[in-house]
């Protein structure tokens, strides 16, 4: 079966100088990809790490995970994103969404999906080389256009429907229940097959919340987190595997215990866990992997090789590291190298061998 590229998408990103040599470090690990939040009220610039970055690495992939319509206007992502891929040509991709810490943290909503529609289109013109009408006095262009695919990353069924219609590929924000990954899959088929695409043409990845921790009460405690922020996000996201939310408004409940700014973002897991402790392992399970390196390497294993059973691979997986790392993350037990030593080359491995 087809080996994903595997990326992160958390680093230390205290300087631009400090992100480089992080990515650099990355790369020397053998992760396949680095991608790069874009929040603006809790990180830097996005682009100008990504330039830093760029410059000191030679191989990996890097890219945005996940930009949005709203704090930045998409004619000004194209011309960010292709000035990029000037520095690390045919390394770079986009990937954008409706917005979370980014928009919610300025006081502004998510994108709607007409919204995401309108500005992936126009993105993708314009690093093409078209002409576009954007109402000015004459029509849009990008001299130094460059073809870098623009990804969309997404959850419910509406955005992920648009998505096979106009993105270059899509990841899917949406845990690691099969069932609930064979549902995202078949619509985002449907969008591809509706526009007239072939519905298997279109390139997907998958985000798995990673809560790479060996205590297992600890490891269940922030993956009934992970849970409550997908539902948070996406509450149609309990459907396909028979799940439901037995608690408390989740707006009200973080309001209750303190919980900022969600449940996936609160620099206190467990605090953010014991406040949905009416979820169930279960829960815990249909939306994240977790616990040890061997836990974790075997769920991984698991779903793709199911995914893969249904004719559903993935080009990309990002495992999201829980709970984020500490900057830098650079010791021997860090998430960052436990990963790239302890679980990658088993995961390629067993998929390899798998006809």
């Amino acid at each position: 079966m087809q080996v994903p590229k595997f990326g992160i998408n958390r680093q230390d990103a205290e300087s631009p100088a400090h992100f480089a040599v992080d990515v650099a470090r990355i790369e020397s690990l053998g992760w396949d990809c680095a991608w790069l939040p874009d929040s603006q009220l809790r990180r830097r610039d996005t682009y100008v790490l990504l330039a830093a970055a760029a410059q000191a690495t030679e191989s990996i992939q890097i890219g945005t995970l996940i930009v949005n319509p709203i704090t930045r206007h998409p004619s000004v992502t194209a011309s960010s994103i292709a000035t990029i891929d000037e520095l690390a040509p045919g390394r770079v991709s986009l990937g954008i969404g409706a917005g979370d810490t980014a928009v919610r943290l300025s006081g502004l909503r998510p994108a709607r999906v007409v919204e995401m529609e309108d500005a992936i289109v126009l993105i993708r013109r314009l690093l093409a080389g078209e002409e576009v009408e954007v109402g000015a006095e004459r029509p849009s262009y990008l001299p130094f256009h460059r073809p870098v695919p623009v990804w969309l990353t997404a959850g419910g069924p509406r955005t992920l429907e648009m998505g096979g219609r106009v993105a270059d590929g899509v990841f899917m924000r949406v845990g690691t229940d099969q069932a609930t990954i064979a549902e995202t899959v078949r619509t985002i088929r449907k969008g591809a097959a509706d526009a007239g695409r072939d519905p298997r043409s279109i390139p997907l990845g998958i985000i798995f919340h990673t809560v790479l921790v060996d205590d297992p009460d600890e490891a269940l405690t922030m993956g009934k987190a992970m849970a409550a922020g997908y539902y948070e996000y996406s509450p149609m996201l309990f459907e396909p595997s028979g799940l439901t939310w037995d608690g408390p408004d989740p707006e009200a409940l973080k309001h209750e215990t303190g919980v900022w700014p969600d449940f996936h973002h609160d620099p206190d897991l467990l605090k953010a866990g014991r406040a949905v402790d009416f979820l169930s392992e279960a829960h815990a399970d249909a939306f994240c992997v977790r616990g040890t390196a061997d836990d974790v390497t075997g769920q991984i294993v698991g779903v793709l090789t199911e995914a893969a059973s249904y004719g559903i691979e993935f080009e990309h997986v990002v495992l999201h590291p829980i709970p984020n790392p500490p900057a830098p993350d650079d010791a021997e037990d860090g998430y960052t190298v436990r990963v790239a030593r302890e679980i990658l080359p088993r995961v390629r491995e067993r998929l390899a061998s798998i006809s």
